[in-house]
């Protein structure tokens, strides 16, 4: 080595040495988590299993079919069973409520994050999570006894307005139990969601990048539209699907808010409509056996529906707020 050069000092590696109880700690939360998916492998394959007839015997007109007749059990009327009018009613009221609760959630998460003040942040936040909490049951009575009155009168005033489109058309002008009143109340329903997540995704945007725009010259709005909104972007997706993800599930609430009708509508506000979940709480407690497997492998095919909406969801929002 040549006289004044000194030799590079060696990376130093850092080890963690963990006592009894985090070794007892973390085995415990390993567990739970290899419990919980364990749990989610057996819900799947015992669905799958009891359903595995149906899409035998029915393949794929199971869920582009259009008919739900339990047979007379003599071979005379055979069984018919298909879920396509209430696999696009599912589509349809989750769409729906996805679109009107975005703009209140984007809305309501700025104004927690960035409006309001430290106290009022604090108290907002608890509110929004309780909400998030609270059962469909009480969301689908809300709408029942109060709401319903109001999305009438809103669904007949978009008739009148808009009745020349094909999606507002109607052919009977009753407007209580529509998909249209039905997606208003799933919107209540997950909006706290999506305004959870977002507010979430908004507040780990870098503070430096935001005050750099105010030593600009920027204004709160145009720091907010040119650094949190695309910042966040990705993660508000997330939330949104997994709003979505709750949507698509919904049993009691669109159960109570529509007149559950076995046949296509892609009328919002037509009075009539329903979706995989109430179909099943409709069906399954006169349902034969055949008919039983039936509804076993509609709830497989929402199954699987809800889980890949929730694991893309949570891949876009673990994604968005890793720090950048």
């Amino acid at each position: 080595m040549s006289p004044g050069l000194q030799a590079t000092p060696e990376a130093r590696e850092l080890s963690v040495i963990f006592n009894r109880a985090d070794r007892i700690f973390r085995r415990i939360v390993t567990a739970g988590a290899l419990t919980s998916l364990i749990l989610l492998g057996l819900i799947g394959t015992f669905l799958f299993v009891r359903s595995a007839q149906i899409f035998n015997d029915r393949g794929l007109k199971f869920i582009t079919g259009s008919n739900w007749t339990a047979g007379s059990g003599d071979g005379v009327i055979p069984d018919d069973f298909s879920i396509g009018p209430m696999l696009t009613g599912t589509l349809l009221v989750s769409l729906i409520a996805l679109v009107l609760s975005m703009p209140l959630a984007i809305g309501g998460a700025l104004f927690v994050e960035f409006y309001a003040t430290p106290g009022l942040k604090k108290v907002l936040t608890t509110l929004l999570d309780l909400a998030a909490a609270i059962p469909s049951l009480i969301f689908g009575l809300w709408g029942v006894v109060f709401f319903s009155s109001y999305g009438e009168r809103w669904s007949d005033l978009l008739n009148s307005r808009f009745g020349w489109l094909p999606l507002m058309k109607v052919q009977n002008e009753v407007f209580g139990r529509s998909p249209f009143v039905a997606g208003c109340v799933l919107a209540s329903l997950i909006t706290p969601i999506i305004t959870s997540v977002s507010r979430e995704v908004f507040s780990r945007t870098p503070r430096d990048l935001v005050d750099t725009c105010y030593a600009l010259g920027s204004t709160r709005w145009g720091a907010i539209k040119t650094v949190v909104l695309p910042f966040g972007k990705s993660g508000v997706i997330g939330g949104a699907m997994l709003g979505l993800g709750r949507a698509l599930g919904e049993t009691v609430a669109v159960y109570l808010l529509l007149n559950i009708v076995f046949r296509y509508n892609f009328r919002i506000l037509e009075s009539e409509g329903g979706n995989i979940a109430s179909l099943i709480a409709l069906k399954f407690g006169e349902a034969t056996e055949y008919e039983l497997k039936a509804l076993v492998a509609a709830g497989f095919v929402l199954f699987l529906l809800t889980l890949v909406v929730n694991i893309v969801a949570a891949s876009i929002v673990e994604r968005s707020t890793r720090h950048r």
